[in-house]
């Protein structure tokens, strides 16, 4: 990475860290509490996101190695997993799945914002201009479902406690375990497929910044050692 690439990143991975800090302490300022918001994915993800941003800023700022591609991939879906279903399927008046949107003050409304949308976007473009390219492959979308799966036996043994489910596709009150199962099994498949247009992305931009894998020294003319004439 370039000097003023990773001045770029810096920044980038940096203003992630500020935009999770904000959205979580101007959520904070409404009815919520940070403990309250704890169980949420969105607040796990945001949170998992700006840590990982803040090192990688500290190791663009080092010029340190950072964490490797299938974990910076990892993170990223899971911040596009909150955006995604915030605004298709959560705030979309048209699903099935949809939460009364409550009145927010300004400071609530700006924290909601910066979690669902604003945070998103910048870890998005971060992977998008920064990462090294080439480097995830198609079963990775499979093992990157492993934390989302976890958070599903989180919250349905969460519900049993306090009888209380975070998300309207997850209320095994409302819609009972077969329900809640056939819901779990369609966003498990969307979110597989979004790990593979991960992938697919990659691919895709390594092949266009001609960062794919160089093809054999016998098979480049440009590296082939001078042979003696006979």
């Amino acid at each position: 990475m370039t000097p003023r690439r990773r001045r770029l990143a810096i920044l980038l991975r940096l203003a992630v860290v500020l935009g999770v800090v904000a959205g979580i302490v101007l959520t904070a300022l409404g009815p919520a509490t940070i403990t309250g918001l704890l169980p949420y994915f969105t607040i796990q993800s945001n949170v998992a996101v700006g840590v990982f941003a803040g090192y990688t800023a500290w190791c663009a700022l080092r010029d340190r190695p950072e964490p490797p591609s299938v974990l910076k991939g990892a993170v990223t879906l899971y911040i596009t997993i909150t955006g995604t279903v915030y605004h298709l399927v959560l705030a979309n008046p048209a699903s099935p799945f949809a939460m009364v949107q409550p009145h927010r003050e300004p400071g609530e409304w700006w924290g909601n914002q910066f979690l669902h949308t604003v945070v998103p976007l910048l870890a998005v473009a971060d992977w998008a201009l920064f990462d090294r390219r080439g480097r995830l492959r198609p079963r990775y979308a499979a093992w990157w479902l492993v934390f989302p799966l976890a958070y599903l036996g989180f919250a349905l043994v969460r519900g049993l406690v306090v009888d209380r489910y975070p998300y309207p596709f997850l209320d095994a009150g409302q819609l009972g375990y077969d329900g809640v199962g056939v819901s779990a099994v369609g966003f498990a498949v969307v979110f597989w497929l979004l790990g593979l247009l991960f992938v697919g992305v990659d691919r895709l931009l390594a092949r266009r910044r001609g960062a794919a894998p160089a093809p054999p020294a016998r098979e480049d003319p440009a590296v082939r050692q001078p042979t003696a004439s006979g």
